[in-house]
């Protein structure tokens, strides 16, 4: 799926394919359930079927929005944005991390995420993108970009460009290996509250399941459930501090299917049920 994200990319790029509407999220409120949110910027593009979208702009209110084919939403960094899954859906999703951009293309069939193909890069060399990142980053603290304001428009292919530069360039790294366990792990990191399973992973960066699971073992001393444990429990933590949902309810918002499971693996952690967790942390608090 490599040739397809580069197509869409280079169809964007030398105006092919037009932008229809550009939205921003550029507000640093509480996420709530269900968002994405992480410490750097992103971007969603809709290539087929209709998303709705919610997020907050730069004054704080909060803003659901269908979104449709060629629309595309940037997420300012620690910005939030949450997902309605209903309709079919195939977007591309891209994160501006600090070492590396992850691609992600995926299709949401009405019940389930499918994997449509992942590319990593390491954003070496010249610092263009990010120079880019905080021009938009300036546009959005002194004023709300409209969909029709070109500046922003501008910036956003420029940054699109940067980026099919960056993938279409082969950079020698000292272990490839290490860069295809970070760019899985900072996936797991940005996904985790979906239904990211080893053949699910596997699929997405075009590896097999037994080698997914050696990598973890080899470059992170650690298996690849004990991590998306780790990273779920972590989050079921927050939950459990700012949210007041059942046992359950935290179970599923943090990625496990299955509430027994999780309240097992939450006791084996912490050597506490998810209910004296969240009782012991609001006494300490009064």
């Amino acid at each position: 799926m490599k040739i397809a994200i580069n197509k869409i990319l280079t169809e964007l790029v030398n105006h092919q394919k037009k932008i229809n509407h550009i939205y921003f999220a550029n507000h640093h409120s509480h996420a709530p359930l269900h968002a994405y949110q992480v410490d750097f910027p992103r971007i969603e593009i809709i290539l087929e079927g209709e998303q709705q979208i919610q997020w907050a702009e730069s004054n704080g209110e909060v803003v659901q929005q269908n979104l449709y084919r060629d629309d595309l939403l940037y997420i300012t960094p620690n910005s939030w944005n949450k997902p309605l899954w209903q309709k079919p859906v195939t977007s591309l999703s891209i994160l501006f991390g600090k070492q590396q951009i992850g691609l992600s293309l995926l299709h949401w069939d009405g019940s389930q995420l499918i994997p449509y193909g992942q590319i990593n890069a390491p954003r070496r060399g010249p610092r263009v993108g990010t120079f880019i990142i905080q021009a938009l980053s300036e546009l959005t603290w002194h004023n709300q970009p409209n969909q029709q304001s070109q500046t922003a428009l501008y910036l956003i292919l420029s940054l699109l460009s940067n980026t099919l530069d960056l993938i279409n360039v082969k950079v020698e790294t000292a272990s490839k290996t290490t860069s295809l366990f970070a760019a899985i792990r900072q996936y797991i990191d940005t996904h985790f509250r979906e239904d990211v399973t080893r053949d699910f992973l596997a699929n997405m960066f075009y590896i097999s399941p037994n080698y997914l699971s050696h990598l973890f073992q080899r470059e992170g001393n650690i298996g690849l459930n004990e991590y998306l444990n780790q990273i779920r429990l972590e989050y079921a933590k927050s939950l459990l501090k700012n949210y007041d949902l059942n046992v359950k309810e935290i179970a599923l918002a943090s990625g496990f299917k299955d509430s027994n499971y999780f309240c097992r693996v939450f006791r084996k952690q912490t050597e506490r049920t998810p209910t004296e967790y969240r009782r012991q942390y609001h006494s300490k608090l009064s």
